[in-house]
């Protein structure tokens, strides 16, 4: 699927902090919304500082893979990190940590030509808010598959999802 015309993905720098912070919390809010407690994504808010602060040092180290956005004609859209993966109980390198697109912009693309960015044809994991059934049906279509490995956070159980090179 093509990137829509008014749509460029580029790396992340640290002047995109204070607009990915925001991102960050309103794709939370499209995504998340009756799916975890109300007051999580209502706390989140009241960091606002916090959260450009550490996107700011998040972007400044860099690191083995970039924060890739989508940039639309009124701004961020959407992004996504992949990199090295935190679990040790898996034999896979890859763990896409996270994949957000604002929620006008579903279905158009964007959050395929992000994946596929970040990931491509690679062996990855990745973790899942259980019942976030639009999302684990997009992870599907990639080819991933749930490998009953769950884990229980203040927002809600995780699920992990998991897939072998093609």
């Amino acid at each position: 699927m093509p990137l829509p015309s008014d749509v460029v993905v580029r790396p992340a720098t640290p002047s995109d902090a204070p607009a990915l912070a925001h991102l960050h919390l309103d794709v939370w809010d499209d995504a998340y919304t009756g799916l975890m407690p109300q007051p999580i994504l209502d706390e989140r808010r009241t960091t606002l500082d916090e959260r450009v602060a550490r996107w700011r040092a998040i972007l400044e180290e860099g690191g083995p893979t970039p924060t890739l956005l989508a940039v639309g004609p009124d701004g961020l859209i959407g992004f996504v990190s992949a990199g090295p993966g935190r679990d040790n109980d898996v034999d896979i390198e890859l763990e896409l940590k996270a994949l957000y697109v604002r929620k006008e912009w579903w279905g158009t693309g964007v959050g395929y030509v992000l994946f596929e960015e970040a990931v491509g044809d690679r062996a990855a994991y990745l973790w899942v808010l259980a019942g976030n059934t639009r999302a684990i049906a997009f992870y599907e279509r990639q080819g991933f598959r749930l490998d009953g490995t769950e884990d229980e956070h203040d927002e809600g159980r995780h699920v992990r999802m998991v897939r072998a090179g093609t």
